[in-house]
């Protein structure tokens, strides 16, 4: 049966749009007057919502939207009714009007799914998948405060590292900031007093570095941005974006925490659709993207196929040297046990509290390393002054 798109005025004059499903326009136009909506235009096929693309909505807010979507289908509420409830309960604004869309969406006879995977600004694909599947398998309710459980988690998550790296960043700035104050301002006043000949070889470049600050400035503002420009055409393209996906899992210190962090959101949200009763392999080809790596994103693939052909998981993942041998060895055994999405969820658990305190400490012991960074820079801005100055102050003496 076809979807039709639906602009309208309400009784108060209000406009209202949605999606309703209908034999065909005729039987449309007639449904929209039982609803007493004057209908301004109704086109067949549905349309992409621009709202959700204009801005994101924040992960707690979606988190609380599925716990409390959750409970109220839990306690027997429609879902008409329980978006209603949300939309008018919603703080967020943005939110908000997108539920009232759900709204309207669903009352044309549309599932949710498939109402919320037409705001992939508002909602993931993932997470419209997963709420597909629960609605298929009759396990809503549980898919949704699972969605909102491991959103709060990953939420929480990602708050810890941008807390831990605010202190960090201030740094970088104020000390930047000083350093380009000094060789902008203070150097340039000091050198009119020094005498060529008292030069060594790092004033000598301290000066350059000032000179290239105050007269090509421009020039390096434009090979800068043409250097972002480039890298971010590079990553554009599939050779640059699998390149870079690949530096991000590689890289020294970092690559160790990212890998865990995707890592741990393909345990977790694999191991809620298994526990919800989605079959393994559509699982897997759900939640493969859930990683947000291209790389690991194709090893999950790759692992889904030899499943399919009877295969254990756990081989695969392990061949891929991405997977820890830890967690290789954990969900082999919970393969054996028939446990698989208990272990799954667990490992997530362990492993993210795990990564969230070395980023904590890799934050600490990056703090120092900034100061010393900082001193190091400034102690040799004054070195290469002071020299000349001491020199000149010698063969006065002499």
């Amino acid at each position: 049966m076809p979807s039709f798109t639906y602009r309208a005025v309400g009784g108060e004059g209000r406009p209202i749009s949605g999606v309703l499903t209908a034999e065909n326009y005729q039987v449309a136009l007639r449904m929209l007057d039982e609803k007493s909506l004057y209908p301004i235009k109704v086109t067949e096929g549905v349309e992409q919502r621009i709202l959700g693309r204009r801005r994101r909505v924040k992960t707690r807010h979606l988190a609380t939207l599925y716990g409390q979507l959750a409970d109220l289908l839990r306690a027997g509420v429609p879902m008409l009714r329980s978006l209603d409830v949300l939309a008018k309960q919603t703080s967020a604004g943005t939110l908000a009007q997108v539920v009232r869309e759900l709204r309207e969406d669903v009352s044309g006879g549309m599932s949710l799914g498939d109402a919320m995977a037409k705001h992939p600004y508002a909602f993931s694909p993932l997470h419209a998948s997963m709420v597909k599947a629960g609605e298929q398998g009759g396990f809503l309710e549980d898919v949704l405060h699972r969605i909102a459980v491991f959103s709060e988690k990953q939420d929480e998550l990602r708050n810890k590292v941008v807390g831990a790296m605010i202190y960090p960043s201030i740094l970088v700035f104020v000390g930047s900031a000083i350093v380009v104050l000094l060789m902008m301002v203070v150097v340039p006043k000091l050198r009119q007093h020094l005498r060529p000949e008292t030069f060594n070889p790092l004033t000598v470049a301290v000066f350059w570095v000032c000179d290239l600050l105050q007269h090509h400035y421009v020039v390096l503002l434009v090979a800068l941005t043409g250097v972002v420009m480039a890298v971010s055409v590079l990553i554009r393209t599939q050779a640059g974006r699998r390149t870079y996906e690949q530096f991000k899992l590689k890289a020294p210190v970092l690559g160790k925490i990212v890998t865990m962090v995707a890592l741990c959101r393909f345990c977790r949200i694999l191991g809620t659709m298994l526990h919800n009763g989605v079959p393994i392999l559509s699982a897997l080809k759900i939640s493969k993207d859930s990683a947000g790596n291209e790389i690991l994103a194709g090893v999950i693939e790759q692992a889904g196929d030899s499943v399919k052909k009877g295969a254990a998981l756990s081989k695969p993942l392990g061949d891929s040297g991405l997977f820890p041998p830890a967690i290789v060895d954990m969900i082999a055994v919970a393969e054996e046990s028939n446990n698989l999405e208990t272990v799954l969820v667990q490992v997530a658990d362990t492993n993210e509290a795990r990564t969230a305190r070395s980023i904590e400490l890799g934050v600490r012991v990056l703090e120092p390393i900034l100061l010393v960074v900082m001193a190091m820079v400034v102690f040799c801005i004054a070195v290469a002054l002071l020299l000349p100055i001491l020199t000149m102050g010698s063969a006065v003496r002499s």
